[in-house]
C-alpha cells in the first residue's frame, strides 16, 4: 500500500508507504482495521485514541505505529502529525450526551478535516450508521427530525460533508448491526485480540429470553456485518486510488459527491434469526407464534408506561431497515469472514448445544 510521490509534490518520486490516520483506533472495528493493515500493508499507522491501554490488537511499539494520545475534541496537540497523512479512516463517535454527540459527531469531524493537508490528503473513509439511511440511500428525514443525538448528529454531518471542499475524498461508510469480539469478553478473535462489539456482548443476555422469542412473530427485517469483514472493505478501499485522485467521480449511481456504501450482509428478517439462534442452541420452535405488530407494542408501551423517544416510534413503524445497494466484501471481489449468522455465532464463541430431541435421546439412554 504505496504512494508514488503523493499529490501536489509536483515530481514523480519513488513509492513510499501510505500514511493512514484512524481515530477511534482502540475500539471494535478501529482495532480490526489497524490489525489487518499491520499484517497485510506496509502503511504507517497514525493511532489516535484516548486509552492505550485499551489497544490489545496490535503492538503500540511497533516501528510502523504511532500512538496519537488525546481528545478527538482537541486535536491542536496532534495537528502537525494529522497533517501528514494520507489517507484519514474515522471511526470515532460518541452517543448519550448530547452536548458531546455535537461536539464529537459534527463539530469535531471538520476540525479534523481541517488539520488534514489539501495537498497530502488522498482518501477519507468517514464512519457513520445505516439508520440514517432510506433503502436507496438516501438521508432518513426522519433521522433529522425525530432521531437521538446520535443519529441527528450523523445525519447532520452527512448534510455537511456533501458540500464540504473535500468530499470528493470522501467515502462515507454506513455499517449496519455490527458483531465483533467474543460473548465471554475475553476478546480473542482470530489470531489477535478485539473488543467485543456491543452487539456481540447482547447475544448472551438474548438467550436467556430466547425461550420467549420463540413464541413471538415479528414482521422486521436488518442486514448485519462482522468487524473483521468491515476492516477488509477498508483495506480494499484503502488500497485502491481514490476517485478524484485517479480523475474519476463517486462510481455510484444516483449519489452526490461523498460515495456511500452500506457495509452489512444480504438481509434477514427477526423470526428467521430467532429460528436460527434456537437451532444453534439446540431448542424448539413452534409452528405459530402471536403476531407482534406495530398496534400491539403501542399497547403494551401504555400498559407497561415504557419511555420511548420519537426515534424509537418511528422505528417500530419502519420495520424493515434494509439497503440496497449493500457492500460486504463479497462486492470487491474479497471473501467475508462471517457471510451468515452461524458464522457469527461461532466466532463470538456462543456456545452450541445439541438439539433437544438427541439430549432427551440421550438423557433416555443413560
Amino acid at each position: 500500500m504505496t504512494a508514488a510521490g503523493g499529490p501536489g509534490d509536483g515530481i514523480p518520486g519513488p513509492a513510499r508507504p501510505q500514511r493512514i490516520l484512524i481515530t477511534g483506533a482502540s475500539g471494535c472495528v478501529g482495532q480490526h482495521i489497524a490489525h489487518l493493515l499491520l499484517r497485510e500493508s506496509d502503511a504507517e499507522l497514525l493511532l489516535l485514541l484516548r486509552d492505550p491501554a485499551r489497544l490489545t490488537a496490535v503492538p503500540a511499539d511497533h516501528p510502523r505505529i504511532t500512538l496519537l494520545v488525546g481528545d478527538l475534541r482537541d486535536l491542536t496537540p496532534h495537528a502537525g502529525a494529522i497533517a501528514t497523512a494520507t489517507r484519514v479512516v474515522h471511526t470515532a463517535t460518541a452517543w448519550g450526551d448530547p452536548a458531546r454527540a455535537m461536539a464529537v459527531n459534527v463539530v469535531a469531524v471538520k476540525q479534523l478535516l481541517a488539520c488534514c493537508s489539501p495537498e497530502r490528503l488522498e482518501q477519507v473513509l468517514y464512519f457513520s450508521t445505516a439508520s440514517i439511511l432510506d433503502r436507496d440511500l438516501q438521508l432518513l428525514p426522519e433521522a433529522l427530525s425525530e432521531g437521538t443525538e446520535y443519529i441527528q448528529t450523523k445525519a447532520l454531518c452527512l448534510q455537511q460533508l456533501e458540500h464540504h471542499p473535500l468530499a470528493e475524498r470522501i467515502v462515507a461508510l454506513f455499517p449496519t448491526l455490527v458483531f465483533g469480539g467474543r460473548v465471554d469478553g475475553r476478546g480473542v478473535d482470530g489470531d489477535g485480540q478485539f473488543p467485543t462489539s456491543y452487539l456481540t456482548a447482547g447475544l448472551k443476555e438474548a438467550c436467556r429470553w430466547l425461550w420467549l422469542a420463540t413464541w413471538l412473530r415479528v414482521d422486521a427485517s436488518f442486514h448485519f456485518i462482522h468487524a473483521g469483514d468491515i476492516a477488509r472493505v477498508c483495506a480494499h478501499l484503502l488500497s485502491e486510488p481514490h476517485g478524484s485522485a485517479a480523475g474519476r467521480p463517486n462510481p455510484e449511481p444516483g449519489q452526490g459527491r461523498v460515495r456511500r456504501l452500506v457495509l452489512g450482509q444480504p438481509a434477514v428478517t427477526v423470526n428467521d434469526t430467532v429460528r436460527r439462534l434456537t437451532r444453534w442452541r439446540g431448542g424448539w420452535m413452534p409452528p405459530v407464534g402471536l403476531a407482534v405488530t406495530p398496534a400491539l407494542v403501542e399497547v403494551l408501551i401504555k400498559l407497561l408506561r415504557l419511555e420511548v423517544t420519537a426515534w424509537d416510534r418511528f422505528s417500530i413503524r419502519q420495520r424493515h431497515f434494509v439497503h440496497e445497494p449493500i457492500s460486504p466484501p463479497e462486492r470487491f471481489g474479497l471473501v467475508s469472514q462471517a457471510p451468515t449468522l452461524e458464522a457469527v455465532f461461532e466466532q463470538a464463541g456462543l456456545p452450541r448445544r445439541r438439539p433437544l430431541a438427541k439430549r432427551l435421546w440421550q438423557l433416555f439412554r443413560s
